[in-house]
C-alpha cells in the first residue's frame, strides 16, 4: 500500500497539473531549509506573492492564478514547516520574527526588493505582520478572511476544530471543510490533498497576537481586505468595523455567499477582479 507522503505529493502534482497556466517550479534554500514556490505569469511583470491558509499548500491558488497572472508575475509558496513541497531544515521557525526573517530569505532568492503581498486566513497574519515588520518591501497588501489581525475566533469554530486538531485524520479535515463551507462544492482534487495533507507531521504553528492599534493606525502602505460574509470562523461585520478604525485608507468589503474556508477557489472570478483592480491602481 502506498505510504502517505507519497500519496500526498502525488495528489499535489495532481492538483498542480491541472493548474490553467504554465507553471515554475522552484525550490530555494535558507537558513530555514528549503522552499517550494510555483511561479507562473510574465517574467518582467509585477510581483505578486500569495500566502496559502493553514494547511493549503501553494497548490490552493488554482482558481485565481489565470486571472492574476495575466500581467503579474506570481509566487505562490508553499509555508515552510506545513504540508507541501517545502522542506524545513536548519533554523526552526519557531516564533513570528522567525516566519519574518524566512519570508525575508524568501523573497531575497527571488530577487524582490519590493511585492505586492496577498494572503488568505493564517497567511493573512503572517502578511499583514510582515508589512508592519518590513514596510519597505511591500508595496500592496491584500488579506482575504485574514485570521488574528482584527478579532479573535468565533468559540464555535474552535471548539468544532478540536477534533482535527487533536486527532487529524482525512475524514475529519473534509468534514470540517464541508461544516465550515455548507457543503459548498469545493474542487475534488484539492479537497483529497487537503485532506492527506492534514495526516502528515508538521511543525507546531507559530502563533502571536494581533498587531496593536497603535502599529496598524502609524502603517501607510495600501491594504485590501475581503471578507467573507458567511464565515463561521468569525464575525467578518466586526473584523471590518476594526479593520476600518485601525488601518488608515483600507480598502474593505464583505462578499456574501462566500465562506471562510470557500475563498480563495469559490466565487474566484469576483475575488480576481477585486484583488487586480486595487493592485492596478496608481
Amino acid at each position: 500500500m502506498t505510504d502517505g507522503p507519497t500519496r500526498f505529493l502525488a495528489a499535489y502534482d495532481a492538483v498542480l497539473d491541472a493548474w490553467p497556466v504554465p507553471v515554475e517550479r522552484l525550490d530555494l534554500g535558507s537558513a530555514h531549509g528549503t522552499t517550494r514556490v510555483l511561479a507562473c505569469g510574465p517574467e518582467d511583470g509585477e510581483p505578486l506573492v500569495l500566502l496559502h491558509g493553514g494547511g493549503a499548500t501553494a497548490t490552493v491558488w488554482f482558481a485565481n492564478v489565470a486571472e492574476l497572472s495575466r500581467t503579474r508575475r506570481v509566487y505562490a509558496v508553499d509555508r515552510i514547516g506545513e504540508p507541501g513541497r517545502s522542506v524545513a531544515g536548519g533554523r526552526p521557525v519557531r516564533t513570528a520574527e522567525d516566519l519574518f526573517d524566512w519570508l525575508d530569505g524568501v523573497l531575497d532568492a527571488l530577487g524582490l526588493g519590493r511585492t505586492d503581498l496577498c494572503g488568505h486566513s493564517y497567511g493573512g497574519w503572517i502578511a499583514l505582520g510582515y508589512a508592519l515588520h518590513a514596510p519597505e518591501r511591500v508595496r500592496r497588501l491584500v488579506l482575504l478572511d485574514p485570521t488574528g489581525c482584527f478579532a479573535g475566533f468565533r468559540p464555535g469554530y474552535l471548539l468544532r476544530a478540536l477534533p482535527m486538531l487533536l486527532r487529524p485524520t482525512a475524514r475529519r479535515a473534509r468534514s470540517f471543510l464541508a461544516w465550515e463551507t455548507g457543503g459548498a462544492e469545493l474542487d475534488p482534487r484539492w479537497l483529497e490533498l487537503y485532506g492527506l495533507g492534514a495526516e502528515l507531521p508538521r511543525a507546531r504553528l507559530v502563533l502571536g497576537r494581533q498587531p496593536s492599534a497603535e502599529r496598524l493606525r502609524a502603517s501607510t502602505g495600501p491594504v485590501l481586505v475581503l471578507l467573507a460574509g458567511g464565515s463561521r470562523a468569525h464575525d467578518s461585520r466586526r473584523v471590518e468595523a476594526a479593520a476600518r478604525r485601525r488601518l488608515p485608507g483600507v480598502r474593505t468589503a464583505v462578499l456574501d455567499g462566500l465562506t471562510h474556508h470557500a475563498i480563495p477557489s469559490v466565487g474566484a472570478p469576483d475575488l480576481n477582479r477585486r484583488i487586480a483592480d486595487f493592485l492596478d491602481r496608481p
